[in-house]
């Protein structure tokens, strides 16, 4: 089974929410999903540490970023996380795992693109396997606005509350969902498994269980 690990950084709620979103599509998907949460108190003097969540991003298949876009960019929380990674890269330990990414703002556009082409960039610079979102992910009945591959999940809301879990999309959270069984495919494409439906997982675990009895 591959491990996936959702590394992410909410202020307000609503990446937190898409990163469950991302995890329970992972996890229907037949793998296993783990997040973690970028957290204030990892931050000392403006530099992030946290070794154990290094070593489980280590042992992990595949690595999905996720954090709010602020001004333009990357959210500083995650940027100081990434700066922290240098050694992940010297080490290569994240050299040819599957990465993917996704971002909230209030926004409608290119500061959700830039986020994400930050995520794309810190993949390339470890050497990673970039998981791009789909076209054919949009939801039926989402609502009607445009998006383009890589452009979520990623909430467009008015009004100037970042990151608040009230003002999320459903479609997003539903984007989210699709997004982790999507990148879950690919990493057991990669891996040469063939990932059975939550119906089949569900079926045999229901079998094993009565041969126990």
């Amino acid at each position: 089974m591959s491990n996936i690990a959702i590394v992410y950084y909410s202020q307000g709620g609503a990446t937190a929410m898409i990163a469950h979103s991302v995890a329970q599509g992972v996890n229907d998907a037949g793998a296993h999903a783990q997040l973690l949460s970028i957290e204030p108190h990892q931050l000392v003097d403006g530099q992030w540490h946290d070794e154990a969540m290094l070593a489980r991003l280590a042992a992990a298949d595949a690595i999905i970023f996720g954090a709010p876009a602020y001004q333009g960019g990357i959210a500083a929380p995650f940027k100081a996380f990434a700066d922290a990674t240098t050694g992940m890269w010297r080490a290569r330990s994240w050299r040819n795992k599957v990465a993917g990414g996704f971002s909230f703002s209030c926004r409608s556009a290119e500061d959700k693109r830039h986020t994400l082409d930050y995520f794309a960039a810190l993949a390339a610079q470890q050497g990673m396997v970039w998981a791009d979102a789909e076209t054919s992910d949009i939801a039926p009945g989402a609502p009607a606005r445009q998006r383009h591959p890589g452009d979520f999940p990623a909430a467009i809301v008015s009004g100037m509350e970042v990151d608040a879990a009230y003002a999320l999309d459903p479609a997003d959270v539903i984007a989210g969902k699709q997004y982790g069984r999507n990148v879950a495919a690919l990493v057991a494409r990669l891996a040469g498994e063939v990932l059975e439906s939550p119906a089949v997982l569900a079926r045999r675990a229901l079998e094993a269980a009565e041969r126990r009895l």
